[in-house]
């Protein structure tokens, strides 16, 4: 029995840390498990049936099926195990969500044992994880005359499997935490640096905030029994940064409720909350597993005698409090009334009834989202073969439509994909919709969830609706540690079984590629009327509408090739003026966040879809717009693009994808070849004035529009975490952008980086168009700061090689990745060369690689927040200040930050990235970048 020694082992080496035995997914080692229950004299008996009934992962796990052959035999009496009686064998099964389990309630279901058949059959009507193979099986019987397949089909068209599932309850009571003042980062929840553990859930919950906020939130449960602990961004946004499942997963397993007592470490219902609400992206994970997210709105803006702000002296409103959420309040949430009350119900406090929207509330009866989603299929697949109308049970879906009102870019795309909607209804913002998912990316550090989602949901392969999904192995790049090599070879044969193009390929045929995943996304998205779903909040393709998501979400889009949302509002973003010779796009895309403030106070963006007029820009140059509304807050973002320049950049995807596919990178259903297709159909389309680039009407209504003025932009600019702002909710945050002057050329910088998935090639030939510039002038180049350089993607590397832009990173690097060996140990020391390292994310992620505590990093990716790219060091915090590739590139070399004239003159005659407004001549969108 070497596999249950083995666990034992395990166990004893877990129990140092003060971890609980591992689930159980290898159906091998419960096989050895039921071997040893069968023996009733074995020493091991009662434990391998403790790990039996509480400690093997239901779903499509070879564990599961597995389980669920030998539940079946106990229940026929082909077995007894007087531990498990016939009826608890059921109830057993109850709990293993599908896949298996539904295989074998639905033999016994059927069969014609009327000892059992009736039982399976009530089981089986809780049951809502049901696929083809299994609604095939009760439609043939049911055309057979199968009475027990009557009576399922008609309790699914009754939604019983919803109906009879308890309310939820009227008042809840919760007693606060404040996790930290300002915005919230899905960090501090789920850091990145520990994202190898997010599928082990009970080690990866030890890294929730800090142990001593995990012993007060235990503290607080003690104290106020039968109360839930909420959890709350006091001043700020909770769940900015990013969706991240395991953040919610953490807070679940520390103060939501149990999921099943059969399944360990598998918590729903948490209760979370924000001075100034939910992070969007963030509240849909909250939503997958049934929890509550709240608008506190408990500090406002403190207003002068004529209803204006009052401003500090940094210009900030003033905020004065309207209640008090210190931790250990006591509060009443009212679901019936959507009211916040204090702790007797005697005050009212805040309305909160954005929390409690029909179906949010259907979410926490049902205990996550996709149950729901599920169980709506479910229902009107059994109408359909009952041949009746599907009885309304779930809440109607919303559907808003203004006569005459024209349509936004977003309102366009959800009504061209929508599915289930009214025939021939135009619906605007705020309506609830079913869509067509397009593209699917997952990527390594949430892919393990994703899989365990997709087994929890009894999913095996890829639905034939999605035109492609892709695999990355980028967030786990830079180290091939042991960590990457038990976790990446693992994810990346289940996504490839499953049905997508994957990063590393099981077989080792073609070359392990660590491409950033929104690159890759970016290049096999080849249609502007798509809608993509990935695991990252960075998925903001520039064609298309793309969300960033949760692995469950991601999970969801990959096995039923659909998403459900609300069609969001849009704020309009136009252009005027021109762009200074010297400046860079980077800067375009700071000037837009600022202006924004400038011209409306608020963020007027958060939650809602950028619509960026940008149609001269190619898709990979617009993705550095799109790419870093983000931490702009939007739920997502579209480019409006010209057709000459969206059909440059499908040529540029086709060329890409093509070398993906002489690379070996295609599968068996050739995925790859159908996207090429896809495009020559949309260029077609374009040319033949059969259907031009995606625009909006002339009437669609937006919530806000900005105009960005080019001619104000004269000088780079900095987004800064302000890491000493006296005031701690405004430090962090992406609303800092300082022109370089600010610094007066005095700002050290200890590390310059230009990476992530904000750069494309033309940033890669900037850095060594300036090498050049600099050795030309100066007869060497010497860097102050050390400078870490990593292309995107393996693709650019190749076309940079080709036009001999990576011969004079390599002669000046003193380190350049070998794919045959890889770094298996994170770079701790830094000396002042150019590293050039694998594509990927690198710093960005900060899972790996890091800079020294407490540097001063100045870097062109996406992450400002506190530990993310830098930890602090003892009396010193890390900054991570954002620039272009420019900028950064010159401050590593000077080892400060530059100033103006300094970076005129090391930017002469350089071929930044080029952008004039649409209806202006464009310049040349090709440049030397392409």
């Amino acid at each position: 029995m070497s596999l249950y020694k083995d666990y034992l082992k395990e166990i004893e080496s877990r129990k140092v840390d003060g971890l609980h035995p591992k689930p159980i997914d290898d159906g091998a080692l419960v096989n050895e498990l039921i071997a040893q229950i069968r023996d009733l004299d074995n020493e091991h008996r009662d434990e391998s049936l403790n790990f039996f009934i509480y400690n093997t992962l239901p779903g499509t796990t070879s564990a599961a099926s597995v389980k669920a052959k030998f539940l079946k035999e106990i229940i026929l009496g082909e077995a007894v195990v007087k531990e498990i009686t016939p009826a608890f064998a059921f109830e057993l099964l109850s709990h293993m969500k599908g896949g298996p389990s539904v295989e074998v309630l639905l033999d016994l279901a059927l069969s014609e044992n009327e000892e059992v058949n009736r039982d399976a059959a009530e089981v089986l009507k809780t049951q809502v994880f049901l696929y083809e193979a299994d609604t095939d099986r009760l439609e043939a019987a049911y055309k057979a005359g199968n009475e027990i397949a009557a009576d399922l089909l008609d309790s699914y068209a009754k939604a019983e499997f919803f109906t009879k599932l308890p309310d939820v309850d009227e008042e809840i009571e919760v007693v606060t935490y404040i996790a930290a003042e300002g915005d919230i980062s899905t960090d501090l929840l789920s850091p990145g640096n520990q994202a190898h553990s997010r599928s082990d859930r009970e080690l990866h919950g030890k890294c929730m905030i800090s142990e001593q906020a995990q012993k007060h939130i235990e503290e607080l449960k003690l104290q106020h029994p039968g109360k839930r602990v909420m959890l709350i961004a006091e001043k700020g946004t909770m769940g900015v940064g990013s969706s991240r499942m395991s953040g919610v997963n953490n807070v679940a397993l520390w103060t939501g409720k149990k999921a099943s007592p059969y399944v360990p470490f598998v918590n729903f219902a948490p209760v979370v909350a924000g001075t100034n609400g939910i992070s969007p992206i963030f509240l849909t994970t909250v939503g997958v597993t049934g929890g509550i997210g709240l608008d506190l709105k408990n500090w406002v803006k403190k207003l002068d005698a004529d209803g204006k702000p009052i401003l500090n002296n940094d210009g900030n409103p003033v905020l004065e409090q309207k209640y008090s959420v210190e931790t250990g309040t006591v509060l009443k949430i009212n679901t019936k009334t959507k009211k916040l009350y204090n702790e007797d119900g005697s005050e009212e406090l805040n309305d909160v009834s954005s929390a409690f929207l029909p179906q949010s509330v259907e979410f926490m009866k049902a205990g996550s989202s996709y149950a729901v989603v599920f169980g709506k299929k479910l229902q009107t697949l059994a109408a359909e073969v009952l041949g009746i109308e599907a009885p309304l049970v779930f809440a109607p879906s919303k559907e808003v439509s203004h006569a005459g009102q024209g349509m936004t870019a977003v309102e366009k795309i959800f009504n061209a994909n929508a599915v289930g909607s009214t025939p021939g209804k135009v619906l605007h913002a705020g309506s609830d919709t079913r869509v067509k998912v397009n593209i699917v990316g997952s990527q390594d550090t949430t892919g393990l969830m994703t899989s365990q989602e997709l087994e929890a949901m009894a999913a095996t392969v890829i639905s034939p609706t999605v035109d492609g999904a892709y695999q990355s192995g980028c967030h786990t790049a830079s180290v091939w540690d042991l960590k990457a090599q038990a976790n990446t070879p693992k994810l990346m044969s289940f996504m490839h079984k499953f049905g997508l193009i994957t990063g590393r390929d099981p077989k080792d045929v073609y070359h392990p590629m660590t491409d950033v995943i929104h690159k890759v996304l970016n290049d096999i998205t080849v249609d502007d009327w798509d809608i993509i779903i990935g695991g990252d909040s960075h998925t903001r393709m520039s064609k298309g509408v793309a969300f960033g998501a949760d692995s469950g979400t991601v999970a969801l889009a990959l096995a039923t090739g659909e998403a459900t949302m609300p069609i969001p509002e849009s704020v309009k973003v136009t252009f005027k003026g021109a762009m200074k010779d010297y400046m860079d796009f980077r800067d375009v895309v700071h000037a837009t966040q600022a202006q924004m403030l400038q011209q409306h106070g608020d963020n007027v963006f958060l939650g809602r879809v950028i619509e960026v007029h940008i149609g001269t820009l190619l898709a990979d140059q617009a993705f550095t717009f799109t790419d870093w509304t983000a931490e702009m807050k939007a739920k997502a973002s579209i480019c409006i693009s010209n057709d000459e320049t969206l059909i440059g950049s499908l040529e540029l995807s086709k060329a890409r994808i093509q070398v993906m596919i002489d690379k070996g990178m295609d599968n068996d259903t050739q995925v790859l070849q159908g996207l090429i297709d896809k495009a020559d159909k949309r260029i077609a389309e374009i040319r033949s004035g059969e259907k031009p680039a995606l625009t909006p009407d002339d009437n669609a209504k937006y919530a806000a529009e900005v105009v960005v003025d080019l001619d104000l932009i004269d000088e780079p600019m900095i987004a800064d975490p302000d890491v000493n702002n006296i005031d701690v909710s405004k430090r962090y945050t992406h609303d800092t952008i300082r022109p370089i002057s600010y610094y007066g050329a005095e700002k050290k910088v200890d590390l310059g980086f230009v990476g992530s998935c904000m750069v494309h090639k033309g940033d890669v030939k900037i850095v060594a168009q300036m090498l050049r510039n600099l050795e030309k002038e100066q007869g060497k180049v010497e860097f102050k700061a050390p400078l870490v350089v990593a292309a995107p993607t393996y693709n650019i590397i190749d076309e940079l090689k080709e036009e001999g832009d990576w011969s004079v990173l390599q002669k000046y690097s003193g380190f350049e990745f070998d794919d045959t060996a890889p770094k298996s140990v994170a770079r701790t020391e830094y000396e002042n060369i150019l590293y050039l390292e694998r594509p990927g994310c690198n710093l960005c992620m900060g899972n790996q690689e890091k800079a020294a505590k407490g540097d001063t990093v100045l870097a062109t990716s996406t992450r400002l927040f506190q530990g993310r790219v830098v930890a602090d060091a003892e009396g010193k915090k890390g900054e991570s200040l954002l620039a272009s590739t420019p900028v950064v590139v010159l401050s590593a070399i000077l080892g400060r930050t530059p100033t103006i004239e300094e970076y005129k003159t090391a930017v002469e005659g350089i071929d930044l990235t080029k952008f004039a407004p649409p209806l202006q001549k464009p310049l040349d969108s090709l440049s030397v970048h392409f």
